[in-house]
Protein backbone atom coordinates (compact mmCIF):
# COMPACT_ATOMS: atom_id res chain seq x y z
CA UNK A 1 0.00 0.00 0.00
CA UNK A 2 1.29 3.52 -0.98
CA UNK A 3 1.12 6.59 -0.01
CA UNK A 4 -3.11 7.59 -0.05
CA UNK A 5 -5.34 9.72 2.12
CA UNK A 6 -7.68 7.86 4.91
CA UNK A 7 -10.72 8.97 6.68
CA UNK A 8 -9.60 8.59 10.57
CA UNK A 9 -11.78 8.91 13.57
CA UNK A 10 -9.91 9.60 16.71
CA UNK A 11 -11.48 7.81 19.84
CA UNK A 12 -10.31 7.23 23.58
CA UNK A 13 -11.79 6.07 26.87
CA UNK A 14 -10.28 8.59 28.93
CA UNK A 15 -12.57 11.70 28.47
CA UNK A 16 -10.83 14.47 30.24
CA UNK A 17 -8.12 13.98 26.53
CA UNK A 18 -11.67 13.28 24.37
CA UNK A 19 -11.75 15.84 21.08
CA UNK A 20 -14.43 15.55 18.58
CA UNK A 21 -15.33 12.04 16.58
CA UNK A 22 -15.61 14.47 13.24
CA UNK A 23 -13.67 12.19 10.33
CA UNK A 24 -10.20 13.98 9.80
CA UNK A 25 -8.68 13.10 6.79
CA UNK A 26 -4.77 12.43 6.95
CA UNK A 27 -1.85 10.60 4.91
CA UNK A 28 -1.54 6.50 5.22
CA UNK A 29 2.09 7.84 5.97
CA UNK A 30 1.22 9.57 9.26
CA UNK A 31 2.74 7.54 12.26
CA UNK A 32 2.31 7.82 16.17
CA UNK A 33 4.65 11.26 16.43
CA UNK A 34 2.32 13.26 13.74
CA UNK A 35 -0.63 11.59 15.39
CA UNK A 36 0.46 12.68 18.88
CA UNK A 37 0.79 16.53 17.14
CA UNK A 38 -2.17 16.23 15.69
CA UNK A 39 -4.19 15.00 19.26
CA UNK A 40 -2.56 17.70 21.25
CA UNK A 41 -3.27 20.41 18.56
CA UNK A 42 -7.12 19.63 19.34
CA UNK A 43 -6.98 19.51 22.80
CA UNK A 44 -5.55 22.96 23.11
CA UNK A 45 -7.85 24.26 20.26
CA UNK A 46 -10.82 23.37 23.20
CA UNK A 47 -8.46 23.83 26.10
CA UNK A 48 -5.95 27.45 25.86
CA UNK A 49 -3.96 26.15 29.06
CA UNK A 50 -3.32 23.00 27.57
CA UNK A 51 0.17 21.33 27.84
CA UNK A 52 1.97 19.07 26.02
CA UNK A 53 1.47 15.09 27.02
CA UNK A 54 2.11 12.00 24.93
CA UNK A 55 -0.33 9.43 23.75
CA UNK A 56 -0.67 5.58 22.17
CA UNK A 57 -2.41 4.93 19.29
CA UNK A 58 -4.22 1.87 18.43
CA UNK A 59 -6.12 0.12 15.68
CA UNK A 60 -7.83 -2.63 16.03
CA UNK A 61 -6.54 -3.02 19.63
CA UNK A 62 -2.60 -3.29 17.99
CA UNK A 63 -0.25 -0.53 19.16
CA UNK A 64 0.79 1.60 16.17
CA UNK A 65 4.55 1.94 16.08
CA UNK A 66 5.11 2.70 12.40
CA UNK A 67 3.25 4.42 9.65
CA UNK A 68 -0.20 3.66 9.58
CA UNK A 69 -0.42 2.17 6.67
CA UNK A 70 1.28 -1.00 7.84
CA UNK A 71 -2.06 -1.79 9.94
CA UNK A 72 -4.20 -1.57 7.10
CA UNK A 73 -3.28 -4.28 5.03
CA UNK A 74 -2.25 -4.25 1.22
CA UNK A 75 -5.67 -3.05 -0.07
CA UNK A 76 -5.67 0.24 2.87
CA UNK A 77 -8.56 -1.65 4.62
CA UNK A 78 -11.50 0.15 5.71
CA UNK A 79 -12.93 3.64 4.03
CA UNK A 80 -12.84 5.13 7.85
CA UNK A 81 -10.48 3.79 10.23
CA UNK A 82 -11.03 4.40 14.07
CA UNK A 83 -7.77 5.43 16.26
CA UNK A 84 -8.41 4.60 20.02
CA UNK A 85 -5.79 6.96 21.47
CA UNK A 86 -4.79 6.41 25.33
CA UNK A 87 -2.04 8.32 27.68
CA UNK A 88 1.59 7.01 27.18
CA UNK A 89 2.42 5.36 29.70
CA UNK A 90 5.93 6.21 31.57
CA UNK A 91 8.85 4.35 31.75
CA UNK A 92 9.56 2.49 34.82
CA UNK A 93 12.05 4.66 36.86
CA UNK A 94 15.23 2.26 38.62
CA UNK A 95 14.79 2.26 42.23
CA UNK A 96 17.48 -0.25 44.24
CA UNK A 97 20.23 -2.52 43.20
CA UNK A 98 20.15 -5.69 45.92
CA UNK A 99 23.38 -7.24 45.97
CA UNK A 100 23.93 -11.09 46.96
CA UNK A 101 26.48 -13.68 47.41
CA UNK A 102 25.43 -15.93 44.34
CA UNK A 103 23.02 -16.02 41.76
CA UNK A 104 19.24 -14.92 42.52
CA UNK A 105 17.20 -17.42 41.08
CA UNK A 106 13.98 -16.65 42.87
CA UNK A 107 12.07 -13.62 43.90
CA UNK A 108 8.65 -12.40 44.68
CA UNK A 109 6.99 -9.37 46.45
CA UNK A 110 4.33 -9.09 48.95
CA UNK A 111 3.25 -5.62 50.19
CA UNK A 112 6.61 -4.26 51.83
CA UNK A 113 8.39 -7.19 51.50
CA UNK A 114 11.13 -8.98 49.00
CA UNK A 115 11.93 -12.20 49.46
CA UNK A 116 14.79 -13.65 47.36
CA UNK A 117 16.86 -17.07 46.75
CA UNK A 118 19.58 -17.77 46.15
CA UNK A 119 21.91 -20.60 44.46
CA UNK A 120 24.15 -20.45 48.03
CA UNK A 121 20.85 -22.27 49.07
CA UNK A 122 19.76 -18.89 50.96
CA UNK A 123 16.65 -16.74 51.60
CA UNK A 124 16.67 -13.25 52.15
CA UNK A 125 13.85 -10.67 53.28
CA UNK A 126 14.36 -6.80 51.50
CA UNK A 127 12.36 -4.48 51.88
CA UNK A 128 10.89 -2.41 48.91
CA UNK A 129 13.25 0.32 49.77
CA UNK A 130 16.30 -2.42 49.66
CA UNK A 131 16.50 -2.51 53.59
CA UNK A 132 18.02 -6.04 54.65
CA UNK A 133 15.71 -7.59 56.85
CA UNK A 134 16.81 -11.24 57.52
CA UNK A 135 18.88 -14.15 55.61
CA UNK A 136 18.61 -18.14 56.39
CA UNK A 137 20.52 -20.71 55.35
CA UNK A 138 17.20 -22.77 54.11
CA UNK A 139 18.50 -24.87 52.21
CA UNK A 140 21.48 -27.86 51.19
CA UNK A 141 20.95 -26.62 47.71
CA UNK A 142 20.39 -23.84 45.28
CA UNK A 143 16.86 -22.50 46.00
CA UNK A 144 14.73 -22.73 42.47
CA UNK A 145 11.66 -21.05 44.28
CA UNK A 146 9.73 -19.12 46.65
CA UNK A 147 6.23 -17.90 47.58
CA UNK A 148 4.30 -15.81 50.27
CA UNK A 149 1.65 -17.75 51.67
CA UNK A 150 0.04 -15.04 54.23
CA UNK A 151 1.02 -11.69 55.57
CA UNK A 152 -1.09 -10.00 58.21
CA UNK A 153 1.47 -6.91 58.75
CA UNK A 154 2.75 -8.58 62.25
CA UNK A 155 3.99 -12.20 60.79
CA UNK A 156 4.74 -13.64 57.09
CA UNK A 157 3.94 -17.36 55.86
CA UNK A 158 6.20 -17.82 52.82
CA UNK A 159 7.65 -21.19 51.52
CA UNK A 160 10.66 -22.08 49.55
CA UNK A 161 12.08 -24.68 47.18
CA UNK A 162 15.10 -26.28 46.52
CA UNK A 163 17.54 -29.03 44.57
CA UNK A 164 17.77 -30.47 47.61
CA UNK A 165 14.41 -32.21 46.88
CA UNK A 166 12.58 -30.53 49.96
CA UNK A 167 10.09 -27.59 49.83
CA UNK A 168 10.02 -25.44 52.81
CA UNK A 169 7.18 -23.63 54.72
CA UNK A 170 8.60 -20.37 57.53
CA UNK A 171 6.90 -17.94 59.61
CA UNK A 172 8.31 -14.77 59.99
CA UNK A 173 7.74 -12.19 63.07
CA UNK A 174 7.84 -8.97 61.46
CA UNK A 175 10.32 -7.12 62.85
CA UNK A 176 12.43 -9.52 64.55
CA UNK A 177 15.71 -11.34 63.28
CA UNK A 178 14.36 -15.04 63.63
CA UNK A 179 12.22 -17.45 61.40
CA UNK A 180 10.53 -20.82 62.13
CA UNK A 181 10.80 -23.92 59.34
CA UNK A 182 6.88 -24.98 60.42
CA UNK A 183 7.43 -27.96 58.21
CA UNK A 184 9.67 -30.03 55.69
CA UNK A 185 7.77 -31.09 52.35
CA UNK A 186 9.71 -34.42 51.49
CA UNK A 187 8.38 -36.39 48.75
CA UNK A 188 9.90 -35.64 45.51
CA UNK A 189 12.95 -37.92 43.76
CA UNK A 190 14.70 -35.08 42.07
CA UNK A 191 15.63 -31.38 42.37
CA UNK A 192 12.72 -29.14 42.78
CA UNK A 193 12.52 -26.38 40.14
CA UNK A 194 9.20 -24.16 41.02
CA UNK A 195 6.19 -23.46 44.12
CA UNK A 196 3.20 -21.63 43.51
CA UNK A 197 0.70 -21.29 46.07
CA UNK A 198 -3.40 -21.11 45.20
CA UNK A 199 -5.85 -17.87 45.78
CA UNK A 200 -7.09 -19.51 49.17
CA UNK A 201 -3.37 -19.38 50.39
CA UNK A 202 -4.02 -23.36 51.82
CA UNK A 203 -2.64 -25.52 48.98
CA UNK A 204 0.84 -25.31 46.80
CA UNK A 205 2.11 -27.41 44.47
CA UNK A 206 6.03 -28.11 43.71
CA UNK A 207 7.22 -29.50 40.18
CA UNK A 208 10.26 -31.42 39.88
CA UNK A 209 13.30 -32.77 37.73
CA UNK A 210 11.29 -36.09 38.63
CA UNK A 211 8.07 -34.97 36.19
CA UNK A 212 5.82 -35.00 38.98
CA UNK A 213 3.48 -32.63 40.18
CA UNK A 214 2.93 -32.40 44.44
CA UNK A 215 -0.26 -30.89 46.08
CA UNK A 216 0.37 -30.14 49.73
CA UNK A 217 -1.45 -28.21 52.68
CA UNK A 218 0.19 -24.80 53.00
CA UNK A 219 -1.81 -24.53 56.77
CA UNK A 220 0.20 -24.41 60.00
CA UNK A 221 -2.46 -25.95 61.95
CA UNK A 222 -1.09 -29.85 61.65
CA UNK A 223 2.89 -28.60 61.66
CA UNK A 224 4.50 -27.69 64.86
CA UNK A 225 6.82 -25.34 64.78
CA UNK A 226 10.33 -25.59 65.02
CA UNK A 227 12.50 -22.58 66.50
CA UNK A 228 15.82 -21.86 64.53
CA UNK A 229 19.26 -21.34 66.25
CA UNK A 230 20.20 -17.58 65.57
CA UNK A 231 24.02 -16.94 64.80
CA UNK A 232 25.50 -13.67 63.94
CA UNK A 233 25.00 -11.32 61.10
CA UNK A 234 21.66 -12.00 60.81
CA UNK A 235 22.10 -15.93 59.63
CA UNK A 236 20.10 -19.08 60.94
CA UNK A 237 21.30 -22.54 60.88
CA UNK A 238 17.92 -25.08 60.14
CA UNK A 239 17.26 -28.13 62.30
CA UNK A 240 15.03 -31.37 62.13
CA UNK A 241 11.49 -29.74 61.57
CA UNK A 242 8.08 -31.89 61.08
CA UNK A 243 8.04 -33.70 57.66
CA UNK A 244 4.65 -33.17 55.41
CA UNK A 245 3.56 -35.62 53.09
CA UNK A 246 1.75 -34.61 49.87
CA UNK A 247 -2.20 -34.66 49.50
CA UNK A 248 -1.87 -35.41 46.03
CA UNK A 249 0.61 -36.56 43.54
CA UNK A 250 -0.48 -36.13 40.12
CA UNK A 251 1.50 -38.45 37.02
CA UNK A 252 1.84 -37.33 33.28
CA UNK A 253 4.51 -35.60 32.44
CA UNK A 254 7.26 -36.86 30.36
CA UNK A 255 10.21 -34.36 31.56
CA UNK A 256 11.12 -31.70 34.61
CA UNK A 257 8.15 -29.71 34.94
CA UNK A 258 9.78 -26.07 34.65
CA UNK A 259 7.13 -24.17 36.33
CA UNK A 260 3.66 -24.05 38.11
CA UNK A 261 0.88 -21.55 38.29
CA UNK A 262 -2.48 -21.83 40.02
CA UNK A 263 -5.55 -20.61 37.61
CA UNK A 264 -8.24 -20.91 40.33
CA UNK A 265 -8.50 -22.16 43.69
CA UNK A 266 -8.88 -25.71 42.47
CA UNK A 267 -6.87 -25.96 39.31
CA UNK A 268 -3.46 -25.03 37.93
CA UNK A 269 -1.30 -25.01 34.90
CA UNK A 270 2.16 -26.85 34.78
CA UNK A 271 4.87 -26.39 31.70
CA UNK A 272 7.73 -29.11 30.93
CA UNK A 273 10.33 -29.82 29.23
CA UNK A 274 8.70 -32.20 27.71
CA UNK A 275 7.12 -29.93 24.76
CA UNK A 276 3.28 -29.73 27.03
CA UNK A 277 1.43 -27.36 29.31
CA UNK A 278 -1.63 -29.41 30.83
CA UNK A 279 -4.11 -28.11 33.01
CA UNK A 280 -5.04 -29.97 36.07
CA UNK A 281 -8.23 -30.29 38.36
CA UNK A 282 -6.20 -29.95 42.05
CA UNK A 283 -9.64 -31.67 43.45
CA UNK A 284 -10.42 -34.82 41.36
CA UNK A 285 -6.50 -35.06 40.24
CA UNK A 286 -7.20 -35.34 36.67
CA UNK A 287 -5.83 -33.45 33.05
CA UNK A 288 -8.08 -31.09 31.81
CA UNK A 289 -6.38 -30.23 29.17
CA UNK A 290 -3.01 -30.98 27.12
CA UNK A 291 -1.27 -28.71 24.81
CA UNK A 292 1.67 -29.73 22.97
CA UNK A 293 4.01 -27.32 21.48
CA UNK A 294 7.50 -28.10 19.28
CA UNK A 295 9.55 -26.23 21.95
CA UNK A 296 10.47 -26.80 25.61
CA UNK A 297 8.71 -24.76 27.82
CA UNK A 298 10.78 -22.37 30.25
CA UNK A 299 7.78 -20.36 32.19
CA UNK A 300 4.65 -19.35 32.84
CA UNK A 301 2.15 -17.21 34.42
CA UNK A 302 -1.69 -16.51 34.46
CA UNK A 303 -3.36 -13.45 34.73
CA UNK A 304 -6.61 -12.62 37.01
CA UNK A 305 -7.21 -9.80 35.02
CA UNK A 306 -7.80 -11.24 31.79
CA UNK A 307 -7.84 -14.93 32.61
CA UNK A 308 -4.96 -15.36 29.96
CA UNK A 309 -1.69 -17.34 30.02
CA UNK A 310 1.51 -16.88 29.04
CA UNK A 311 4.52 -18.76 28.33
CA UNK A 312 8.18 -18.73 27.55
CA UNK A 313 10.02 -21.31 25.91
CA UNK A 314 13.54 -22.70 24.88
CA UNK A 315 13.28 -20.36 21.19
CA UNK A 316 13.76 -16.88 22.81
CA UNK A 317 10.22 -15.97 22.16
CA UNK A 318 7.06 -15.57 25.02
CA UNK A 319 3.38 -17.03 23.77
CA UNK A 320 -0.40 -15.82 25.34
CA UNK A 321 -2.86 -18.69 25.11
CA UNK A 322 -6.15 -18.21 26.09
CA UNK A 323 -7.50 -21.87 27.65
CA UNK A 324 -10.73 -21.01 27.60
CA UNK A 325 -11.54 -20.07 24.05
CA UNK A 326 -12.39 -23.18 21.41
CA UNK A 327 -8.88 -23.07 19.69
CA UNK A 328 -6.91 -23.15 22.81
CA UNK A 329 -4.26 -24.94 21.21
CA UNK A 330 -3.41 -22.20 19.15
CA UNK A 331 -1.03 -19.45 20.57
CA UNK A 332 -2.86 -15.78 20.64
CA UNK A 333 -0.36 -13.62 20.14
CA UNK A 334 3.64 -14.17 19.92
CA UNK A 335 5.90 -11.75 21.32
CA UNK A 336 9.54 -11.45 19.45
CA UNK A 337 12.44 -8.95 21.25
CA UNK A 338 14.59 -11.15 23.21
CA UNK A 339 17.82 -12.69 21.29
CA UNK A 340 18.18 -15.06 23.99
CA UNK A 341 16.15 -17.91 25.83
CA UNK A 342 13.73 -16.25 28.10
CA UNK A 343 13.82 -17.54 31.76
CA UNK A 344 10.72 -15.66 32.94
CA UNK A 345 7.34 -13.87 32.47
CA UNK A 346 5.15 -12.50 34.74
CA UNK A 347 1.64 -10.50 34.35
CA UNK A 348 1.31 -7.55 36.22
CA UNK A 349 -1.48 -7.65 38.97
CA UNK A 350 -2.64 -3.74 38.32
CA UNK A 351 -3.12 -3.64 34.36
CA UNK A 352 -4.95 -6.72 32.11
CA UNK A 353 -2.62 -5.46 29.41
CA UNK A 354 0.92 -5.32 30.99
CA UNK A 355 3.45 -7.76 31.66
CA UNK A 356 7.20 -8.32 31.66
CA UNK A 357 9.87 -10.62 30.62
CA UNK A 358 13.51 -11.63 31.45
CA UNK A 359 16.15 -13.52 29.65
CA UNK A 360 19.33 -14.90 29.08
CA UNK A 361 20.28 -11.34 27.13
CA UNK A 362 20.76 -9.93 30.52
CA UNK A 363 17.27 -7.76 29.58
CA UNK A 364 14.01 -7.37 31.58
CA UNK A 365 11.56 -5.82 29.02
CA UNK A 366 7.90 -4.31 30.05
CA UNK A 367 5.41 -5.48 27.26
CA UNK A 368 1.71 -4.33 26.81
CA UNK A 369 -0.08 -7.18 25.33
CA UNK A 370 -1.45 -4.98 22.55
CA UNK A 371 1.83 -4.38 21.22
CA UNK A 372 3.84 -7.78 19.90
CA UNK A 373 6.45 -6.58 17.87
CA UNK A 374 8.24 -4.26 20.08
CA UNK A 375 7.97 -3.99 23.85
CA UNK A 376 7.08 -0.31 25.82
CA UNK A 377 10.59 -0.65 27.30
CA UNK A 378 13.88 -2.67 28.41
CA UNK A 379 14.98 -2.35 31.60
CA UNK A 380 18.38 -1.86 31.70
CA UNK A 381 20.75 -2.62 34.36
CA UNK A 382 21.66 -6.51 34.77
CA UNK A 383 24.98 -7.79 33.50
CA UNK A 384 24.76 -11.54 33.52
CA UNK A 385 21.57 -13.61 32.62
CA UNK A 386 18.10 -12.64 34.04
CA UNK A 387 16.83 -15.77 36.20
CA UNK A 388 13.64 -14.33 37.72
CA UNK A 389 11.21 -11.89 37.42
CA UNK A 390 8.11 -10.85 39.61
CA UNK A 391 5.22 -7.90 39.41
CA UNK A 392 2.71 -8.80 42.37
CA UNK A 393 2.66 -5.50 43.37
CA UNK A 394 1.32 -2.78 40.62
CA UNK A 395 4.32 -0.21 41.57
CA UNK A 396 6.89 -2.68 41.79
CA UNK A 397 8.85 -4.17 39.47
CA UNK A 398 11.73 -7.01 40.34
CA UNK A 399 13.91 -9.06 38.85
CA UNK A 400 17.03 -11.30 39.61
CA UNK A 401 20.05 -12.79 37.95
CA UNK A 402 23.45 -14.61 37.44
CA UNK A 403 24.76 -11.33 38.12
CA UNK A 404 24.19 -11.72 42.06
CA UNK A 405 21.92 -8.91 41.97
CA UNK A 406 17.99 -7.86 42.04
CA UNK A 407 17.29 -4.77 40.53
CA UNK A 408 14.00 -2.83 41.79
CA UNK A 409 12.21 -0.61 39.28
CA UNK A 410 8.74 1.59 40.18
CA UNK A 411 6.13 1.96 37.88
CA UNK A 412 3.51 4.94 37.80
CA UNK A 413 0.31 5.00 36.78
CA UNK A 414 -0.71 1.67 37.44
CA UNK A 415 -4.28 1.10 37.99
CA UNK A 416 -4.81 1.32 41.95
CA UNK A 417 -6.69 -1.95 42.87
CA UNK A 418 -5.56 -5.37 43.06
CA UNK A 419 -6.64 -9.33 43.55
CA UNK A 420 -6.72 -10.98 46.59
Amino acid sequence: MGDQTIEVILTTSQQQYAVPSTPLSISSTVGPVELNALVNALLEESQPDWKKIDFDFLVSNEFIRGPLKNLLGPAGGETKVVIEYLESRPAPEPEDCLLHDDWVSAVQVSDKWILTGCYDNSLHIWTKKGAHKLSISAHDGPVKGVAWIENDGSSATFVSASCDQTAKVWKWSVGSDTAKCMFVCRGHERSLTSVSVNPTHKLMATGSWDALLKIWSAGLEDASPVILEETPAKKMKHEKSPVRTPILTLKGHQGVISSTVWTEVDELCTASWDHTLRLWDAELGGVKLDITFNKAFQCIDWSPLNKTLLSSSADRHVRLHDLRSAEYSQVQTTFTNHTKLVTSVHWSRGDENLFISGGHDNEVKLWDRRSFRTPLYNLGGHEDQVLCCNWSEPQLIVSGGADKTVHIFKTKHAKQYMLT
